[in-house]
């Protein structure tokens, strides 16, 4: 995809748990590409950060997309066609518009299957996390470590919760 493609609608799925500012560059890169962009926040019970919680900082920190959270409680198994037909049900129940996505951006490979199953372009962003050299697994394990890779309203949580 050149840099000056725009596509009409757009798709971003993770758990963001807890959403850091990769996740902020992603949506935004993501964003200036699409006419309307949809952020899918996967959450199920007892996750270390509350889903809706997470939804609710996307929204504020990207107020120009659609945040929607998607609570479940399905495993990952790429593998198992029937829960990958089980997890197809449950996102195109969630997606809140007429057509699309046409496009599926994420910052991992697996994405190419998801697009394909969704007829969408996928578009794999910053795999090497160049541009913001973090992952939400390293913030898991070591929140302490990378408070500056939040933004204040998700840092201010994090320091009250996790330290």
């Amino acid at each position: 995809m050149s840099n000056d493609e725009r596509y009409s609608t757009g798709l971003i799925i993770g758990r963001f748990n807890p959403p850091h500012l990769g996740h902020s560059f992603m949506i935004d890169w993501a964003a200036q590409r699409t006419d309307r962009l949809v952020v899918f926040v996967n959450t199920r019970d007892g996750e270390l950060v509350p889903g809706y919680l997470r939804a609710q900082w996307l929204a504020e920190l990207h107020p120009h997309v659609s945040v929607v959270e998607v609570r479940h409680n399905l495993e990952n198994d790429f593998n198992n066609e029937e829960l990958w037909a089980k997890w197809m049900l449950l996102l195109r129940s969630r997606w809140p518009h007429d057509t699309g996505p046409h496009v599926v951006f994420s910052s991992d490979a697996y994405i190419a299957e998801l697009a394909r199953r969704f007829d969408a372009q996928a578009v794999v962003v910053d795999a090497e996390r160049v541009t913001v050299p973090i992952s939400a697994t390293q913030i898991r394990e070591a929140p302490a470590d990378h408070l500056d890779r939040l933004a204040p309203s998700v840092r201010a949580w994090v320091q009250a919760n996790l330290l």
